[in-house]
């Protein structure tokens, strides 16, 4: 190997135009699948007028999408290897547009629910795939930056997704919450038929690990319906709660324990993904999800129960998020890539802590510009974790291991952010009871009581709940703190062998 071959990774750190090219693609892609995780959840009344449909009936729109969605993640590391990352990024956006397409022209509620389990089915792969194709670009040299990418469509989804959703409901027919992805996502396909390469990694001989799926697949599903369903006030002695997750965890384990004996042949190869960086990055950002996914539930909730607000002005309030998101993200991920994630990723930590404790002191005379004040710290801090750890997860692993850890990371991300549901919303109704004897625990019930000290004695529970994710958000600074140093040498090398 030359000297310029060796000394490559150190003198190509700025964002080439292909790089930048294929970061563009992604996130035309990625960001409307987002989005419509969040969209059609302020709809679901108006659907259950038009369809004469039972709200515990139209709610599978939502669960059918996020099942679905959850199912096909773990497809993506086999695919990729077997089919190329462009043919299968071409494929999975033209089931979403498909699914859109026909999910706006649906004619009852079953085929609603049909059609989103195809826009589901499309939309789950698109982001490990976009995440695959742009770290086997960036190199580690530039992967903060290009995880900053990544992450634009996750920070944007719970923010605009339930903006978009008013706005279209209020002025619009609920069917433009699907064609209004049709020529978005048209614009996508065509600028990745015109920009992304050839597919050259791909093997023939990569054979789909069936047993693998059979266990994998249906046991996120069930492991991330069983928590929505606590997220949605089902009791946690409840038979479908527990049957849920018990099968879920079950069926994971089996997986886990299927993929070791197997190795190379695995699903996912989960012996690659046990180096010390990847456990600590993705460990930290799955209890850093919980924590993040419960604040951006609590604040709307408190603002629709606590205040009065309506859908579409309780969705303001997590405005500022975003906006600090992106005012923190794109330079976060330049000084991960220069000096190392850890600081960065732990900064951004207590920030969003800083945050959350600002939330616990809501009252109902709070005004908006105090919670949205204290939202827009969440969201600087938010721009600095979601880079940082991102790229950190990625550091030493070989080349032909990112497949599979992008599926891993989206895996625990998803069960993450599923779980910091859950946990916020059993939180919250046990501190209803706490604070309103005789309360079930159920928000509206409980503020339905309409007696004078009703809101303080709500805005109490809030607090206590906020209390409790930002000690969640504490313990996930244990493996931020303790990600290793990064080998300054480490880079060139990785990319000598890969390379």
């Amino acid at each position: 190997m030359t000297t310029a071959q060796t000394a490559a990774p150190t003198d190509d750190r700025r964002i080439d135009p292909h790089l930048r090219n294929l970061a563009i693609v992604v996130v035309l892609g990625a960001i409307m699948t987002v989005l419509d995780s969040t969209i059609v959840n302020v709809a679901l009344s108006r659907l259950g007028e038009d369809f004469g449909s039972s709200l515990s009936t139209i709610q599978w729109v939502v669960t059918g999408y996020t099942l679905a969605l959850s199912m096909a993640i773990p497809l993506t590391g086999w695919s990729v290897v077997r089919f190329g990352a462009r043919t299968m990024w071409l494929v999975s956006l033209g089931l979403f547009i498909g699914g859109s397409l026909l999910c706006g022209l649906a004619w009852s509620v079953p085929s609603l629910i049909a059609f989103r389990v195809v826009q589901g089915l499309g939309g789950g792969m698109l982001m490990p795939i976009g995440q695959t194709m742009l770290v086997r670009e960036a190199g580690p040299d530039r992967m903060g930056r290009v995880m900053s990418v990544v992450s634009v469509p996750a920070m944007l989804a719970p923010v605009l997704g339930p903006l978009l959703g008013g706005v279209i409901v209020d002025h619009l027919s609920w069917r433009w919450m699907f064609f209004v992805n049709v020529p978005f996502c048209a614009v996508a396909l065509l600028a990745a038929v015109r920009m992304l390469p050839r597919d050259t990694e791909r093997s023939a001989d990569a054979r789909l690990d069936v047993l693998g799926m059979l266990l994998i697949s249906p046991g996120l599903a069930a492991l991330v319906y069983g928590l929505s369903q606590a997220g949605n006030g089902a009791s946690l002695t409840g038979a479908r709660f527990l049957t849920s997750v018990i099968a879920g965890a079950v069926l994971v384990a089996a997986f886990v324990a299927h993929a070791v004996h197997k190795g190379d042949g695995a699903l996912i190869d989960v012996r690659k993904l046990t180096t010390r960086a990847f456990t600590l990055a993705t460990g930290g950002f799955f209890l850093y999800s919980a924590a993040v996914f419960g604040v951006m539930i609590l604040i709307p909730l408190f603002a629709g129960i606590v205040r009065g607000d309506s859908a579409l002005d309780a969705g303001w309030l997590l405005a500022p998020l975003g906006l600090g998101a992106m005012a923190t993200m794109l330079v976060s991920g330049r000084l991960a890539d220069r000096f190392g994630g850890r600081w960065i990723a732990a900064t951004g930590v207590l920030t969003v802590l800083a945050g959350t404790l600002a939330l616990t002191t809501l009252g109902p005379d709070t005004g908006r510009a105090v919670i949205m004040g204290a939202t827009l710290v969440v969201g600087f801090g938010h721009g600095m974790i979601a880079p940082a750890l991102l790229a950190m997860s990625y550091q030493g692993l070989p080349r032909e291991a990112m497949p599979a850890a992008t599926t891993g990371a989206n895996v625990l991300i998803r069960v993450g952010s599923s779980f910091g549901t859950a946990l916020t919303a059993v939180v919250l109704q046990l501190a209803i009871r706490d604070e309103i004897p005789g309360a079930s625990g159920n928000l509206r019930e409980a503020a339905a009581q309409h007696t004078a000290r009703t809101p303080e004695l709500l805005a109490n529970a809030f607090g206590e709940t906020f209390w409790w994710t930002a000690a969640v958000l504490l313990i996930a600074l244990i493996p931020v703190l303790a990600f290793p140093r990064r080998n300054k040498t480490a880079p060139a090398t990785t990319q000598e062998v890969t390379g």
